[in-house]
C-alpha cells in the first residue's frame, strides 16, 4: 500500500505532479514514470487509459480535446496555419473551455460568431472552422457521438477581394522599397504566386530554362519559363553579392533567407512612403489581370478550375461587356 499523499488531493492514485507537469507513476520497482503532460484534464485521460478505466464526463472539455488536437495535429500542419490556429484556439478556449464537449449547442456556436463578428466577421468564421474541425477529431478520438454543432449555423458573409493594383502604383511603392523588396514584388508580378511561394524559390529551382515549384495552398507544381522580364528579373537578382551556400533565391544583405515578417515589414514601410493602399498578396491578382489571357492566367496561377480565375480577375477591373448597338435613326419623309 502506497503511502499517503501529503498535497495534490485532487490527483487520482498513482498521479502525480512534479515541476509543473503530470506523471503517472507505477508501484513496481524500479517505478515508471508516464509524462502526462501539463494540462490536468489531458492527464486524467491518459492515466484512465493506463489503469484501463473509464474517462469521466470531466475529462472532455473543450480544453482537454482543443489541447490534444494542438499537440497532436497542429504539428502537421504549415507554419502559417499553425501561427493562425494558435490564436484561434485561444480565443475559443476562453469561451469554450470548461464547457463538457457534449454540452456545446449549435445555440452557442451561433451565439459566439454573433458576439465576435461584432469585432471581425472573418475571423469569427475562421475560428468558427477551427472548432469545427476539433469536434470532428472529438469525434474520431471517441470523447463523443453527437453531432457537430457547427452544422447548419451559418458564418458571416465576406466580401472577397477586389483590390486592383495599377501600375503607376506599383511603380510608387517600387520607387520607395527596399532593394529585397523590390526584387520579390517583381518576382511575385512576374509569376504570378502567393507570398510565401515567392519567399521559397531557390537557385536550384532554376533548370532547363524554366523555374520550378510546388505551390504550398494546393501541393500544385508548375514551371515557368524563365523569359521575357522574369528572366531579367531572376538575371538582376543573381547578379548581387550573396552567399553560394544558401541556396535561396531572395537573400537579406547578410545571406539569408528573406522571410516573411521582414519582406511585410519593408513593404508596408514602403507602401507607407508611396501614400498607396493595397497589400502584397494583391500583385498576385494584377499579374492574373494583367496576362489578359484567362487560359493562360488559370494555368499561372495554378487554378484547377477556369471559373475561379474569371471571378479572381473578373472582381478586379469589372467584367468587358460590349455596348448597345446604335440605333438605327429613321430618316424623316
Amino acid at each position: 500500500m502506497g503511502r499517503k499523499r501529503t498535497k495534490h488531493h485532487n490527483l487520482p492514485p498513482r498521479m502525480h505532479l512534479k515541476k509543473g507537469r503530470y506523471y503517472h507513476v507505477t508501484t513496481t520497482v524500479p517505478r515508471k514514470w508516464t509524462p502526462l503532460g501539463d494540462d490536468l484534464n489531458e492527464a486524467r485521460k491518459q492515466w484512465a487509459e493506463l489503469e484501463c478505466e473509464k474517462v469521466s464526463a470531466e475529462d472532455k472539455t473543450f480544453n482537454c480535446i482543443g489541447n490534444r488536437y494542438m499537440r497532436e495535429v497542429l504539428p502537421t500542419l504549415k507554419p502559417n496555419t499553425q501561427r493562425d490556429y494558435t490564436q484561434y484556439f485561444k480565443l475559443l478556449s476562453a469561451v469554450f473551455g470548461d464547457m463538457v464537449i457534449d454540452a456545446i449547442r449549435p445555440y452557442d456556436i451561433a451565439e459566439y460568431l454573433r458576439v465576435r463578428g461584432e469585432t471581425s466577421k472573418v475571423r469569427a468564421n475562421r475560428e468558427k472552422a477551427l472548432f469545427s474541425t476539433i469536434f470532428n477529431h472529438a469525434r474520431a478520438w471517441g470523447y463523443t457521438d453527437i453531432t457537430n454543432p457547427c452544422i447548419g449555423i451559418k458564418g458571416h458573409k465576406e466580401k472577397s477581394r477586389d483590390r486592383y493594383v495599377s501600375d503607376d502604383e506599383y511603380a510608387a511603392v517600387w520607387a520607395c522599397a527596399h532593394p529585397t523588396v523590390q526584387d520579390a514584388m517583381d518576382l511575385a508580378l512576374c509569376t504570378g504566386q502567393r507570398p510565401a511561394d515567392v519567399l521559397k524559390f531557390n537557385v536550384t529551382d532554376i533548370a532547363d530554362g524554366s523555374l520550378s515549384l510546388t505551390q504550398n495552398k494546393t501541393g500544385k507544381k508548375l514551371r515557368i519559363a524563365i523569359e521575357g522580364e522574369l528572366a531579367e528579373v531572376i538575371d538582376r537578382i543573381l547578379a548581387k553579392p550573396r552567399d553560394k551556400v544558401n541556396k535561396s533565391l531572395l537573400q537579406d544583405p547578410d545571406g539569408q533567407r528573406l522571410s516573411y515578417f521582414a519582406l511585410r515589414s519593408r513593404f508596408d514601410k514602403a507602401r507607407d512612403m508611396a501614400g498607396v493602399n493595397f497589400q502584397f498578396r494583391d500583385l498576385r491578382a494584377k499579374a492574373a489581370t494583367d496576362t489578359e489571357d484567362l487560359g493562360h492566367a488559370q494555368r499561372l496561377l495554378g487554378h484547377k478550375n477556369r471559373t475561379t480565375t474569371e471571378i479572381y480577375t473578373r472582381d478586379r477591373i469589372g467584367e468587358l461587356v460590349k455596348p448597345l448597338k446604335r440605333i438605327q435613326k429613321i430618316t424623316p419623309t
